[in-house]
């Protein structure tokens, strides 16, 4: 093998164990309100992808500091709101959601993200489907 082929290879390697492939992906939302004639299909941008963390198989051995799990979570964001079509005028209709602009792979803040959870299954409606493209 040449050195040169060698360290290419080695690079590669070393480059595609520590790139990140956090960045915003399309995502579609249901939404629906027990209220409400419909459900409604929001196409928005979330953050998703593959962060870098450290083992923390030895975490005996190690420094807090040095048990860093990184997640994919929101550089930049905004905020928009749809109106949920079918409600009767006692119920407010209007639903806001999060819509990603950058990503990075850091600490989940607990101001805007679930950290912690189960994965819950939103892809699907209960009653007639409206799409949403904001």
């Amino acid at each position: 093998m040449t050195p040169f082929f060698a360290m290419s290879l080695l690079f590669s390697l070393t480059f595609g164990q520590t790139a990140s492939l956090c960045a915003p992906s399309e995502y579609i939302i249901h939404v629906e309100k027990r209220e409400c004639a419909y459900c409604l299909a929001i196409n928005t941008t979330i953050c998703a992808g593959f962060c870098m963390t450290r083992d923390s198989n030895g975490k005996k051995l190690l420094l807090r500091s040095a048990l860093s799990q990184n997640v994919c979570t929101y550089k930049e964001m905004f905020y928009q709101t749809a109106l949920i079509p079918g409600c009767p005028h006692h119920t407010i209709p209007y639903y806001s959601y999060p819509v990603a602009v950058s990503c990075k792979c850091g600490k989940c803040n607990t101001d805007y993200s679930d950290c912690v959870h189960d994965k819950v299954r939103t892809n699907y409606c209960t009653k007639p489907q409206k799409l949403c493209n904001m």
